[in-house]
């Protein structure tokens, strides 16, 4: 077994250096799924009980496509978190953030040190409760986050992020203040 925050060597993934999540990412998405799923099993009580004279002879179909997305969506919250922790990755490397994740659809995202405009870290109330945020960072083409980082880790991984962004700006501005020789005397 991993844990979080050891190098990991992901077999096609082009190296070692990426890194897994804490196993309390899948009891945050387990808590979050739950409560979805309570939001859609009301849904679901709520049409069973009002919808009758509404849907007509449509109302038994209704009622059970609704069992049916139910079901479907039961086995998904069962079975996602487990897929999630197992497939996610992340690696920062002096020029590139690397995040590989998903489910049913595998993402792999590459965003440029040089293209970051700015690091966050949040956390919402379940995360918080498990001592764990999110890292987004944000370019002008979009976002990309690490999700589910212990919140000291999700801290360390920002900081390293604005010193890479640091180290590459001042990079450049000594680059540009030195001067080409033969082109003063022009």
């Amino acid at each position: 077994m991993v844990d979080e925050g050891e190098p990991v060597h992901e077999i096609g993934a082009g190296g070692e250096g990426y890194r897994r999540l804490n196993r309390k990412c899948m009891l945050s998405m387990y808590i979050g799924y739950a409560i979805s799923y309570a939001v859609l099993l009301v849904a679901y009580l709520l049409l069973r009980t009002y919808s009758q004279e509404f849907l007509g002879p449509y109302y038994d179909f209704v009622q059970y496509a609704a069992l049916a997305v139910l079901a479907v969506a039961l086995i998904y919250i069962v079975a996602a978190p487990p897929v999630y922790y197992a497939r996610y990755r992340y690696q920062i490397t002096e020029d590139k953030v690397d995040v590989r994740y998903g489910i049913l659809v595998i993402r792999h995202i590459l965003v440029p040190i040089e293209r970051v405009h700015q690091v966050e870290v949040s956390r919402g109330p379940i995360d918080t409760m498990l001592g764990l945020g999110d890292v987004t960072i944000t370019t002008a083409g979009g976002d990309a986050t690490i999700n589910y980082l212990e919140i000291e880790e999700a801290e360390k991984v920002a900081d390293l992020l604005n010193d890479l962004i640091g180290r590459m700006l001042q990079d450049r501005k000594s680059t540009i203040q030195t001067p080409c020789p033969g082109l003063a005397g022009e």
